[in-house]
């Protein structure tokens, strides 16, 4: 599976805008771990990229959600690997373990993108680059803002060996280099 044909799947399965730039900046995310990591940066960000493929058919269901990308992803011969890390982003639901490296960076990137969205939407300008990770930081210790982004998800950074403020910094940096494609 190459990113082209993972993009063209997304789309096919989102309608949401939203959506997809949220998996867009997952993507970005699990990229710049990856490359953190001196892990494959391929691997990572086709499973960030997908990992919410389902999302719209699996909503009012999320003891199916990533279940119902897996049936497709193994339609297209998708690697195990990259199945096993989208699964591993709802692993609570699925009553899975976090194993690999992958896996944990996942389950921690997937609210922070939220979070730094947020953070950046109450900024007088609403760009990306124009906030930085004390800013991100400051907004992920007010507990009433972005509730949907789980700081305790988030913090499982270090299981990664990161600190919240390095693992904020690479989530942040990763989605200012694509903050065109994000419209932030």
């Amino acid at each position: 599976m190459d990113r082209d044909s993972a993009f063209k799947l997304l789309q096919k399965n989102l309608k949401n805008k939203n959506l997809i730039k949220h998996c867009l900046a997952l993507e970005a995310a699990m990229r710049k771990l990856a490359e953190h990591f001196g892990e494959d940066q391929e691997t990572w960000g086709l499973a960030g990229l997908l990992h919410d493929l389902d999302y719209e058919e699996t909503l009012n269901d999320p003891q199916k959600h990533t279940l119902v990308a897996v049936e497709k992803l193994k339609e297209t011969n998708a690697p195990e690997e990259i199945i096993n890390i989208i699964k591993a982003h709802n692993s609570e639901a699925l009553g899975i373990k976090r194993e690999s490296k992958a896996e944990k960076a996942i389950y921690a990137a997937d609210p922070l993108t939220g979070l730094i969205v947020a953070a950046a939407l109450i900024h007088p300008d609403k760009r990306l680059n124009s906030i930085d990770t004390k800013f991100v930081l400051n907004r992920f210790r007010e507990g009433g803002f972005a509730r949907g982004s789980n700081r305790e998800q988030i913090k499982t950074c270090s299981d990664l060996g990161l600190s919240l403020e390095e693992f904020v910094t690479l989530g942040l940096s990763a989605m200012q280099e694509i903050s065109d494609e994000l419209e932030l």
